[in-house]
């Protein structure tokens, strides 16, 4: 009895949950003397485990035994019926089906539920009495209270736990209020939404996703393990959680990311549990925030993803001020171009063609020839600068297209700038003829698509230090070429997958080609993809 109050008393004294739930493990194969124990936690749908805490087995054995139990057979007798069970030969019960290879053999049990007020949150599994015997009624009466107390500390650590999350909610919150009001850019203001997001939901890797021009969600910010293997990553919204979320406008909740049909792979192999939450804004959606924890690790509860869900509605609140205050600024930068333009038009051309036509006018009275000649050429220099000067005018006042939406020039830069963040390196990107003019809308789309998705291919797996885009409409010609060359790794002789099908099957659909190839110089890898105008 003294040592079933010291434990009970122990287990009070620890906040921490995960040690809350060793500890309890360890207190009831203590005090029951037996050689195995495990506290399965029961998952959200009431049907399965989603966490499972073992005492006794050494990590080997756990590795080579595979997966934790889901909660059949034994364990799940006790699921489905919530209340103490002492078998003296467990295999002989009728919901026993055996044991995983190299699982270690068993035979005497005893389980019991641990209850939290009226919700069992999961079961104390207890095997193999030690010296041969099986569990008594008082091993029975001792589990029984231990899991009473048990109870009384999970809900304790699950309160404390809760209150902290909350804390770490309100301070993230704090620190972006303050990034913004501090005029901090939009790509600052992700980058701490996503570390933030990370910690308030204890995961190992937080992303954010943003629509891209063609539709697709590109991951533009990543922070912990992994963070660089994802960035840039392009994610079409059939297909991927992050997309279904941002579709559904509420969040995904998966236990294994890795065999959801749901998902795609998104670098994260490593990772299991995954939560993606959309960030809305009034009656849109502006993202997506994915977050995933390891292999092996508790899966997002329902509390934890409500806590999510709530921080990102109000992280996106702050993005959509960000992403307003740009627009603000740059609406007064073209303001400025404009009345830039204006100026240049209405007073430097003005003046330049009216002192041209005064020197042209004076060379009728110049009698040295050479003198005139010389007048003369300063004449043709001054219009050869009234031309710059219009071609500039026409610079400043055509940063969107005649259809009122970005131009095509200016999207692909875009594109590349932030694709340099993800890189570490800032490409070269030049662009010949008339894009902006003779591109059609969709295709424009698909252009700016396979860039994305060429640079971040290249991101994840070249290791470049030299990249080059070059965008063309040939001069006569009815077809757009986009190539995309780097001094990277090379193909090698993996089979294109992935982002290079995605790019192949784009130019299919444009009814045009994809090649893909080593750079002329015999290092790195060339992309070339053309379409043809009308094919759009």
């Amino acid at each position: 009895m003294h040592a079933l109050l010291t434990a009970v008393m122990d287990l009070g004294r620890d906040l921490d949950l995960p040690q809350v739930l060793r500890s309890i493990v360890e207190a009831a194969v203590t005090l029951t003397e037996a050689r195995y124990g495990a506290l399965g936690v029961i998952g959200d749908d009431g049907a399965g485990l989603s966490q499972f805490v073992t005492v006794g087995m050494d990590a080997e054995v756990e590795t080579r035994i595979g997966p934790a139990p889901c909660g059949q057979g034994i364990l799940g007798e006790l699921i489905s019926h919530p209340s103490p069970l002492r078998l003296d030969n467990l295999t002989a019960h009728p919901s026993s089906y055996g044991f995983p290879a190299h699982h270690p053999p068993m035979r005497t049990f005893l389980g019991a539920p641990v209850r939290i007020r009226d919700e069992v949150f999961g079961n104390i599994y207890l095997t193999e009495k030690r010296g041969g015997g099986s569990f008594d009624a008082d091993d029975e009466a001792v589990l029984t209270t231990l899991s009473i107390a048990a109870g009384v500390a999970i809900d304790n650590a699950r309160l404390y736990e809760e209150s902290r999350r909350r804390e770490h909610r309100l301070e993230a919150l704090g620190e972006i209020t303050r990034a913004l009001l501090a005029g901090i850019g939009t790509d600052e203001v992700l980058r701490i939404v996503a570390r933030r997001a990370m910690e308030v939901a204890d995961a190992d890797l937080a992303t954010v996703l943003l629509p891209t021009g063609s539709g697709d969600l590109v991951v533009r910010v990543a922070h912990g393990e992994g963070a660089e293997a994802v960035r840039g990553a392009v994610l079409p919204v059939a297909g991927s959680l992050s997309g279904l979320a941002a579709a559904e406008r509420a969040p995904v909740v998966t236990t294994d990311v890795r065999v959801d049909a749901r998902a795609r792979p998104l670098g994260d192999a490593e990772h299991g549990p995954v939560v993606a939450v959309p960030l809305r804004v009034d009656a849109a959606v502006c993202g997506a925030l994915r977050l995933s924890r390891r292999t092996g690790r508790q899966g997002f509860a329902a509390a934890e993803t409500a806590l999510i869900d709530g921080f990102a509605d109000q992280a996106a609140i702050a993005l959509e001020l960000a992403r307003r205050r740009e627009e603000s600024e740059e609406l007064a930068m073209l303001q400025d171009r404009d009345r830039i333009a204006r100026d240049l038009h209405d007073v430097a051309i003005q003046r330049l063609f009216a002192t041209g036509m005064t020197l042209q006018s004076a060379t009728r009275s110049i009698a040295d020839p050479t003198a005139s000649e010389r007048v003369g050429r300063a004449v043709d220099d001054l219009d050869a600068t009234i031309q710059i000067i219009r071609s500039t005018i026409h610079q400043l006042r055509t940063s969107d297209d005649d259809r009122g939406g970005p131009a095509l020039r200016r999207r692909l830069a875009e594109t590349v700038q932030l694709a340099a963040q993800h890189l570490g390196l800032q490409p070269s990107l030049r662009i010949a003829g008339p894009v902006d003019s003779t591109v059609p809308e969709e295709l424009r789309e698909h252009v700016l698509a396979v860039t994305a998705e060429a640079l971040s291919n290249t991101a994840r797996h070249a290791r470049a230090h030299h990249v080059d885009i070059e965008l063309s409409v040939p001069d006569g010609a009815d077809r757009v070429v986009l190539t995309v060359t780097d001094d990277g790794a090379g193909l090698g002789s993996a089979r294109p997958t992935g982002g290079l099908l995605n790019m192949g099957s784009r130019a299919e659909q444009c009814g045009g080609s994809f090649r893909i190839g080593t750079a002329p110089d015999g290092r790195g890898t060339r992309i070339t993809w053309t379409a043809p105008m009308a094919g759009a």
